[in-house]
């Protein structure tokens, strides 16, 4: 376990309520591994500087699409060699590291165990082809593990409109683009917004141990407001999908 890994490991329970949800939801299935001891392959989809894959007992693959100038850079998105280099001496499970689109896809069928892609889909055009894409590099029995804000509740629009953001999912419309690619389908909603949330988002500082404990008090009041969300449309952030092959 590398210095930074232990941060994470150890900083984990007070961290903001979406990351504990998805790695606690992936450290489940992974749990539940159909190979047993072996290790599973993961692809980390858009998992630059991904904390979703940190410390799990797999083998973890990161692709993402070259970093650009424009909104891909003002926002830090995508892969550049200096976020390569800092990735690979942080991390300890990381195999592989692919630089490319997604819709634009080369990896083999069948080649991963199971797929992770947090908040990503949401910046595709062609999703179609994006999950297509994912559910064809899953071997039979594997998974893939969607998060995405949840449109039914957050509207990407007005001034408030993320540049970044192609669109915002209903649970429907999730549903029914992962229906079409993969055996079995679950989406429902999670982490209950409001100003616990936006408080627990904050960055913590040092510089600022007042804000610091604010935020972490927060997340851990998020973190109850949060418990069965699953069917609650209203005042929820996130929208998790997972699918089955």
């Amino acid at each position: 376990m590398t210095n930074y890994e232990f941060m994470r490991w150890a900083t984990f329970s007070i961290m903001p309520t979406h990351l504990v949800t998805v790695r606690n939801d992936i450290k489940r299935l992974v749990k539940s591994n159909r190979k047993g001891e072996s290790k599973m392959s993961i692809l980390d989809v858009g998992g630059r500087k991904s904390p979703y894959t940190i410390n799990l007992p797999a083998d973890i693959t990161l692709l993402d699409v070259p970093q650009e100038s424009g909104t891909r850079e003002e926002l830090n998105l995508g892969f550049t060699k200096d976020i390569l280099t800092s990735i690979q001496k942080k991390r300890s499970n990381i195999k592989d590291v692919v630089i490319q689109d997604m819709t634009k896809s080369t990896v083999k069928d069948a080649s991963y165990d199971a797929v992770v892609c947090i908040e990503v889909i949401e910046h595709v055009e062609e999703d179609n082809v994006f999950v297509k894409n994912i559910s064809k590099a899953i071997d039979k029995g594997g998974w893939a593990y969607f998060t995405t804000p949840n449109g039914d509740f957050i509207k990407n629009e007005g001034p408030g409109k993320n540049p970044d953001h192609v669109r915002h999912y209903s649970k429907l419309e999730l549903q029914t683009l992962l229906e079409k690619y993969f055996d079995s389908v679950d989406v429902h909603y999670a982490v209950k917004t409001g100003k616990y949330r936006v408080q627990g988002l904050k960055s913590f500082s040092l510089i600022n141990p007042v804000e610091t404990l604010k935020s972490i008090f927060s997340n851990i009041i998020n973190r109850f407001q949060s418990k069965n969300v699953s069917n609650s449309p209203i005042k929820t952030a996130h929208l998790i999908g997972i699918g089955y092959n």
